[in-house]
């Protein structure tokens, strides 16, 4: 009878240490995903349209001249 109810007992501490131990988890991947949301730029249409001017830039449809003056546009929007 004993060894029982030390059995059970280990058996609900395991899941105890578990369920606690997924809360915290939960937890910091949220916390970790807030932080990673703040870091991306606020705009997405603009950032899509920077990404669209550094390619036409490296594809050489546009001068160096051309990307700064389109670039500045850009960021006083």
């Amino acid at each position: 009878m004993m060894s029982m109810m030390n059995g059970s007992m280990i058996l609900m501490m395991i899941f105890w240490i578990l369920v606690i131990g997924l809360v915290i988890y939960g937890v910091f991947s949220l916390l970790f995903k807030g932080i990673e949301k703040k870091k991306e730029p606020m705009h997405h249409e603009d950032n899509s349209a920077f990404q669209m001017l550094k390619e036409r830039y490296a594809r050489g449809e546009i001068s160096e001249k051309e990307f700064e003056l389109k670039k500045a546009i850009l960021k006083e929007k």
